[in-house]
């Protein structure tokens, strides 16, 4: 199967959704994140905003990322690559704040020598396919003099070079999303950006007009986000639930009701949108509101939800999944201060939000809470 998660920003499918993206892909299954508002309205930043055909034929251009990710247009499916992740190395100090904690995927260095060679094999299996290779160091050393990609910033699709002189002079946006590519490799998920511009370049200047009702003239982006949806066919695509009212989240949820009113329309198969489209509780505002059910969201957020469509809650048990989420998260060190003061904080937080949500899906682990559509 393959699924679709829709990220307002950079940071937002790895805070709400990382451990069911786990889950997904121990399970061998395709996850697609499609970060909407990872732009700052600049000509530059927005040259991928009308990506219609596979080689921009509409007049704009993807980027050479988005070309490479996307498979010039196909169905967009990465290889596992397990062999090159070091975030399952076991730190030399505790990160988290239990020093007894250790996730049952995490290698301990007594292991990792033997772990080499069978790194080293199935990287020499996945470049073979490419005009150049290098060899997988579990511990980011070079082998035989070869560069590996913490030193050479064009070592593979992520961390482009643009992206890194960009993020290095400054450009926040560019940092973020550099994270959210390093997070779609440790999560082994492929990743599109559309670089719409974020609400604050598009007027909203503090936080109440940015967590209050979208401006009349602030559009869901519904056509190029259902362009690049139905591009990569998901059997299962999740949108943001909105809690917290941000606009950028509110928009895309808005994107999911104007699909659900649209009914059929895919050919070959043709699925219904109802039985496809999952909302997701958006963390950490979930956590901070307290939000327990559907009711404690505005009530204009579904207004526009047809009548013949519910939504059913449906739980994941993330409890062997949560510390590669906390991990995950913490690849964004842009947001984790501004968020969390902290990465320990931030630790704290997604455990006790996973054990609240577990418990109100009458469980006593960890889980993540998704709205499942449904014909009513």
């Amino acid at each position: 199967m393959s699924h679709v998660f829709v990220a307002p920003h950079p940071d937002d499918v790895a805070l709400s959704c990382g451990g069911l993206i786990a889950s997904l892909r121990e399970l061998g299954q395709h996850v697609t994140i499609l970060t909407v508002f990872s732009g700052t309205g600049s000509a530059a930043a927005g040259s991928a905003a009308g990506s219609a055909g596979e080689d921009g034929s509409n007049g704009t251009r993807l980027t050479s990322y988005q070309r490479e990710a996307l498979g010039f247009g196909g169905k967009t499916h990465w290889p596992v690559t397990e062999a090159f992740n070091r975030s399952h190395i076991r730190a030399d100090y505790p990160v988290y704040g239990d020093p007894e904690l250790l996730p049952a995927w995490a290698a301990t260095d007594d292991r990792l020598d033997a772990t080499q060679l069978d790194a080293d094999a199935a990287a020499k299996r996945f470049w073979q396919r490419s005009s150049w290779y290098r060899r997988a160091s579990i511990r980011g050393e070079s082998l035989a003099g070869q560069p590996v990609m913490d030193e050479l910033s064009t070592q593979g699709a992520v961390a482009t070079e643009e992206l890194v002189d960009a993020a290095a002079t400054g450009d926040l946006m560019a940092q973020r999303r550099l994270e959210d590519e390093t997070y779609a490799a440790f999560a082994e998920a492929s990743i599109v950006f559309l670089d719409l511009p974020d609400a604050v370049f598009r007027g909203y200047e503090n936080d109440e007009q940015l967590l209050n009702a979208p401006r009349d003239d602030d559009e869901a982006p519904f056509e190029i986000l259902r362009r690049e949806i139905v591009r990569l066919e998901p059997q299962k695509l999740y949108l943001p639930l909105g809690v917290g009212n941000h606009v950028d989240h509110q928009l895309c949820r808005e994107v999911g009701m104007q699909m659900l009113a649209e009914g059929r329309k895919w050919v070959m198969p043709g699925p219904d949108y109802a039985g496809i489209i999952n909302f997701y509780e958006d963390f950490p505002y979930a956590w901070w509101n307290d939000f327990v059910q559907l009711e404690d969201l505005p009530r204009t957020a579904f207004a526009d939800l047809p009548p013949t469509i519910g939504l059913m809650p449906e739980y994941a048990d993330i409890g062997d999944q949560l510390e590669r989420k906390i991990t995950g998260i913490d690849i964004y060190e842009s947001q984790i201060d501004r968020l969390f003061q902290g990465t320990q904080e931030m630790a704290r937080q997604v455990r006790a939000h996973a054990r609240k949500v577990s418990l109100l899906g009458g469980g006593a682990g960890a889980a993540e809470r998704y709205w499942a559509s449904r014909p009513a």
